[in-house]
This record gives C-alpha cells, sequence and structure tokens, in this order.
C-alpha cells in the first residue's frame, strides 16, 4: 500500500488540505482489488455493530445505522491514515448515552456542536491538547467503559426490561430480577457469545499458509479466516434465522429488535429546538443540558482516533497528521449530523479488521459506506428478526479486550504515584462519566504541576554550595528553592556563598528572576554572595545581568571554584564533593 506522508507533485497547497490528492494519481486496479476487498470485510463487521451500538446510546437501531456511512465517506478524502475506519464506537455510544438523554434530537445535536468544536481546534492547531490527557486516565475510563457497557448488555442477554442505566441501580435491579430470565433469551445470547470468542481465538491462532502449500490448504485458510473476520455478521444472521424460524412456526420465545424504519435519512440540518409537551426546549436550554459533554464528547472522540491511527501508522510505516485529523473528524461529525448520526470516532476493532485485510488507501471506507446504504435501502425489514441478546452478545465481545488488568501492574512496577488518576478515573466513571474523566485529568494536572513546583536538585556540598536544578525553573518552584538554599547556606556556621549550575535550565519566569534577587540580597546581608554558571542561552545571561545587581556568571563550577574565596566570600579552601556524593534539597 502508499505510504503517508507524501505530497501530490502538481497541487502541493491542495494535497495538504486533500490528503486524498497524495495518493489518487498513484491508484491502481491492484490497490482496487485489495480495498474492495478491505471495504466489503469492515462492511461486514459494520452493520451489525452499527444496530448494537444504537441501544449502548440509548437510541433506536436505525440510528447506529445512519452513524455508520458519512465518516467512511468524508475520511477518505480527508484522513491521513489509510486503515482508520470511522463510525459509532462503543465508548462514544456510551458518552451519547450520558449526554443525548436517549433522544435523537439531542444526539444529532451533539454530533453538530462535537463537529464544530474539532474542526476549531483543527484550524487553531489545538491538537496538543490531548497530550494533556495521559494514559493511566485513558487506561481508567476504557476499562471501567468495558464493565459498564457490559452490565448493561447483561439485561438483553437475559431478557429482562425495565431495568434502570444507572450503573448501580442497574446491577441492583439485574441481581434482585434474575429469576425473571427468559431461557430464549439467555441460551441464544449465550450461545452467541461463545461462539464469537471461539471465532476470535480460532483466528488469532490461524497460522498463515505458505504459498508453496498446496491450492486446498490456502482456500481453507481464507474460509476460515473470513469466518472468523466476520464473524459478527455470521453470528447476527444466524440468530436472526433462528428467530425467523419460530416466528415462522408460531411462537417467538425471544426479543426482537423490531421494525426499522426503511429507506436513507433525509439531508437536512439538525434541529435547533425540540418540542416537548406543552412546550419547546430552546438552543440554549438544550446546550446548557448538554453542558460538559461539548468539551468531553469531542476530546475523546479526537483521542481515540489520533491514537488508532497513531498505532496503525506506526505498525505498517507511514505517518500522520494530527491536525488534519482533527479536521477529518470535524467535517465527518458536521456533515454527519445532516443525515441524523450521532458522534462517530475512530473504531479500533474495525480499523484492525481493515489493516489485516490488506487495505491500501482510504478508498476502502467508500465501499464500507456504500454497503451500509445498500443495507438501509433493502435490508431493514430483515433486521427486525435480528434478537437483541445476538446484538448484547456482539457489543460484550467487543468491549470485553478493553478492559485492561495489566495497566495496574505496569504502573505499580514503572510509578507508582500514576496509579491516582487511574484509580480515580476507574471508580468516579461508574458514577458518571464525565465526573470520572475530568477528576482524572485534574487529579494528573496535579501531579504535573507538582513536578514543576518541587523539581529535582542536587546539591554538592564543600564550602561553597554547589545548587544543581534538573530542569527549568518556574514560578510555583522559587520559593522552595529559596528556602531550601536559604536554610543549607545561611544556617551553617560560618554561612556559606552559593553557586547555581544552569547547565539544565533554558527558561525562567520573572517570578523566578525576582525570586533570585530576593535570594541573593539574602546572602549578601550575611556576606556572602551568589554566582551562576554554564549558562547555555546568551539571552538568559543578557536578562539576568539587567535584573540582578552585581550579576557573577562562570563558563563552569569549577572555574567558579577556582575564584570561590576573592569572588564569592569563601576560602576557597575546601573542594566541592563529586556529584556521587551530593544530595538532593528535601522537597
Amino acid at each position: 500500500g502508499p505510504r503517508g506522508g507524501g505530497r501530490c507533485q502538481r497541487c502541493p497547497g491542495w494535497g495538504t488540505w486533500l490528503p486524498v490528492l497524495r495518493w489518487l494519481p498513484r491508484y491502481s486496479v491492484a490497490w482496487l482489488r485489495l480495498d474492495v476487498l478491505a471495504g466489503v470485510t469492515v462492511g461486514l463487521t459494520a452493520v451489525p455493530q452499527a444496530l448494537a451500538y444504537a441501544e449502548v446510546a440509548g437510541l433506536p437501531p436505525q440510528y447506529g445505522l445512519y452513524s455508520s456511512f458519512m465518516g467512511c465517506f468524508v475520511y477518505c478524502f480527508l484522513g491521513t491514515a489509510k486503515d482508520v475506519t470511522l463510525g459509532p464506537t462503543a465508548i462514544m455510544s456510551l458518552l451519547v448515552s450520558s449526554y443525548a438523554f436517549h433522544e435523537p434530537v439531542y444526539a444529532i445535536l451533539l454530533a453538530f456542536l462535537s463537529g464544530c468544536v474539532q474542526l476549531a481546534m483543527g484550524l487553531l492547531h489545538l491538537g496538543f491538547l490531548l497530550d494533556f490527557i495521559s494514559v493511566p486516565v485513558i487506561k481508567g475510563f476504557t476499562s471501567a467503559a468495558s464493565i459498564t457497557i457490559s452490565f448493561n448488555q447483561i439485561k438483553n442477554i437475559l431478557g429482562l426490561r425495565g431495568i434502570p442505566r444507572q450503573f448501580f441501580l442497574q446491577v441492583y435491579e439485574t441481581l434482585r430480577r434474575i429469576g425473571e430470565t427468559r431461557a430464549g433469551d439467555a441460551v441464544l445470547g449465550l450461545a452467541c457469545l461463545a461462539v464469537l470468542a471461539g471465532l476470535r481465538a480460532m483466528k488469532s491462532r490461524l497460522p498463515r499458509p505458505s504459498r508453496a502449500e498446496p491450492l486446498a490448504a490456502r482456500l481453507s485458510y481464507l474460509i476460515v479466516w473470513t469466518s472468523a473476520t466476520a464473524r459478527n455478521a455470521l453470528v447476527v444472521l444466524f440468530a436472526g434465522l433462528v428467530a425467523y424460524s419460530f416466528q415462522a412456526m408460531g411462537s417467538q420465545p425471544l426479543t426482537l429488535t423490531g421494525s426499522i424504519p426503511r429507506g436513507l435519512p433525509a439531508f437536512r440540518l439538525p434541529r435547533f429546538s425540540m418540542a416537548v409537551p406543552n412546550s419547546t426546549v430552546p438552543f440554549r436550554g438544550m446546550v446548557e443540558d448538554m453542558g460538559v459533554g461539548l468539551a468531553v464528547v469531542p476530546l475523546m472522540g479526537l483521542l481515540e482516533t489520533v491514537a488508532i491511527a497513531k498505532a496503525f501508522a506506526s505498525q505498517n510505516g507511514y505517518r500522520i497528521d494530527p491536525n488534519q485529523e482533527l479536521l477529518a473528524m470535524g467535517c465527518a461529525n458536521v456533515l454527519g449530523s445532516f443525515v441524523s448520526a450521532y458522534p462517530i470516532t475512530g473504531s479500533f476493532g474495525r480499523t484492525a479488521v481493515n489493516a489485516q485485510s490488506g487495505v491500501c488507501t482510504p478508498a476502502g471506507g467508500l465501499v464500507t459506506g456504500a454497503l451500509v446504504l445498500l443495507s438501509l435501502a433493502y435490508l431493514t425489514s430483515l433486521f427486525c428478526y435480528i434478537p437483541k441478546a445476538a446484538l448484547a452478545a456482539v457489543i460484550i465481545a467487543a468491549v470485553v479486550p478493553m478492559f485492561d488488568a495489566g495497566i495496574f501492574r505496569t504502573l505499580w512496577r514503572v510509578k507508582r504515584l500514576d496509579l491516582v488518576p487511574l484509580c480515580v478515573t476507574f471508580l468516579l466513571c461508574f458514577w458518571e462519566i464525565q465526573y470520572g474523566i475530568v477528576a482524572g485529568v485534574l487529579v494528573s494536572g496535579i501531579l504535573l504541576l507538582y513536578s514543576i513546583a518541587r523539581p529535582p536538585i542536587k546539591v554538592s556540598e564543600g564550602d561553597m554550595l554547589l545548587v544543581q536544578p534538573g530542569s527549568s525553573l518556574h514560578f510555583p518552584a522559587i520559593e522552595c528553592l529559596r528556602d531550601a538554599i536559604c536554610s543549607r547556606a545561611l544556617a551553617a556556621s560560618p554561612p556559606r556563598s552559593v553557586i547555581l549550575d544552569c547547565r539544565h535550565i533554558s527558561s525562567v519566569d520573572y517570578t523566578v528572576v525576582a525570586g533570585l534577587a530576593e535570594l541573593l540580597r539574602d546572602l549578601r546581608k550575611h556576606g556572602r554572595s551568589l554566582a551562576f554558571c554554564s549558562l547555555q542561552d546568551p539571552v538568559l545571561q543578557v536578562l539576568l545581568s539587567a535584573e540582578l545587581e552585581g550579576f557573577q556568571h562562570f563558563p563552569s563550577w569549577e572555574e567558579a571554584e577556582r575564584c570561590g574565596g576573592a569572588g564569592l566570600g569563601g576560602s576557597g579552601a575546601a573542594p566541592f564533593t563529586s556529584p556521587s556524593e551530593s544530595s538532593p534539597l528535601p522537597a
């Protein structure tokens, strides 16, 4: 397949904004064959997942299909990763269920406004904001979401109705009413789960045949691989046939999806108000209702897409442009809202299927989108026979791998403090998703600010103190630095002068300069001095010499030591200890 990052030679300006122009002039028949194969394979996964994820979002099933084609078309022209497939996902559906209140009008408007936020971020090059959402926060959220979504589908596996959607109430009611389980739904749901797990395990252990092996062996591999890859479609088809058979015999022990409107959605602007009995909710009221969701949904959508794109770009040897991905996502959500879609993002599962199917360009998405449109146009009358237990099995099989039990052990080994944002996010997401994500980001931010306010500092003891900050100095750190130096330099008898080793300092702010000036005055009151050595930035030298009266700078601490007695108020007799004997300042 083509490598990412190339520019169209004839139209370099357009190639920046329309990545399709980077690969379209080189498109070949060989690529077309592989793209069509990948597009059909992904489509067979996308259609049953779309129906299932609409249930997670608390919306009628057709909205899952409405959300599954526009992203494929838009990403073909604007995306920079050949493997990524946009559409409804478990995570995004869970967020929509929290912020759209199971109302299609809210869900569609949420897609429009999320797309506008993403477009603005892309145009303003604000993709760096995603870097502030740390891996522990992401892992805590996805692991909690895996449990929440899975348990949310237990009611459909057991055939229970009237179960609340709040997690703790859901657990209580499901356990209380487990005696009302419908045997037909439970048997079918568990059978579908077993088949999906078996096909997934078979695919992961399937040895790829070499060209030297007989044709029969290669054909067998192709049949098993296709069956395992399209396992969602096969399971839903099998379950639908079982349900249709019961219907034809005049009895129905299964809970069915129900009728789905036939045909394509109308192309129109989303509604900016919603009629309710005896009144209308205006646009402002809808925005206030969605609240923090207008930040959480676009950010999590971008995070999921960019993370997936980076992972597959690294695996397959090409590069992506994060800001272009923001534009692609924004356009996909804005245009998707015109066809009644709810917010979409990159799907890890379908992207993996796309990559494994040998897709060469984003054109594979056109085939996937076309397959979804054909399903909407001609197959919706058959979808009413799909049992809810089968769709629940598809969802559970898709989200269980998102739970990462190993991350707790990894963080315990690497950096135990990272377990704090992980656990905060994980636990609070069971209460409310937005509280979990916001609290996790805040805790991560506090830990980051703490490391800025308490940078690592080494002190070498001697007749003079050599103080070596391990990073640049910012205003939260200056008071701690002053107090620690004064406690070492002035508490000694006699007081000692100080040399500040600045080799790791590339920038300071005005508060730091003012703090250093005050430190210099404190030392001079006791007949001691403060000198600087190893400043790398000439501009910084000029700044400090202008702001600090009697500023002294030496190229290295060895030279400062040689000038010790005369220039710094020390005797010059006692040498500095070696770095191995140095001790860190107390935090």
